[in-house]
């Protein structure tokens, strides 16, 4: 009877084990998976950041040819949200909003200059 009892609890035992090892195969692939994800969503973010940077010298190219004061605007729009004005490397942002078209204060200025 004490060998039948060991046997079985060394089964018991094994089957914990490759139960324990199916899992963490599991786990391996799921992180596996998510670093890949994030390694995608990075470089999204990052083209996402080149394109906003890339409005943002568009935006204040067509302000200064208008005669538009791109500081002036930026802080305007801050002030009108409760932010505090922007630096210099934030104003990068501060210019669109997260889809990509300028800020409703960015335009009401531009909309409201005569030449617009």
């Amino acid at each position: 009877m004490g060998l039948g009892s060991t046997a079985k609890k060394i089964q018991l035992v094994s089957e914990k084990a490759e139960q324990m090892y199916t899992q963490v195969q599991q786990l391996q692939q799921r992180i596996i998976n998510l670093e890949g994800e994030v390694d995608e969503t990075h470089d999204t973010v990052t083209d996402l950041e080149a394109d906003v940077a890339e409005q943002h010298a568009l935006l204040e190219a067509i302000a200064e040819d208008r005669g538009l004061d791109v500081e002036a605007i930026l802080a305007e729009a801050a002030t009108d949200d409760g932010t505090e004005p922007a630096d210099e490397d934030e104003t990068e942002t501060a210019a669109t909003d997260g889809d990509g078209t300028a800020e409703d204060g960015a335009d009401a200025t531009a909309a409201s200059e005569p030449n617009a």
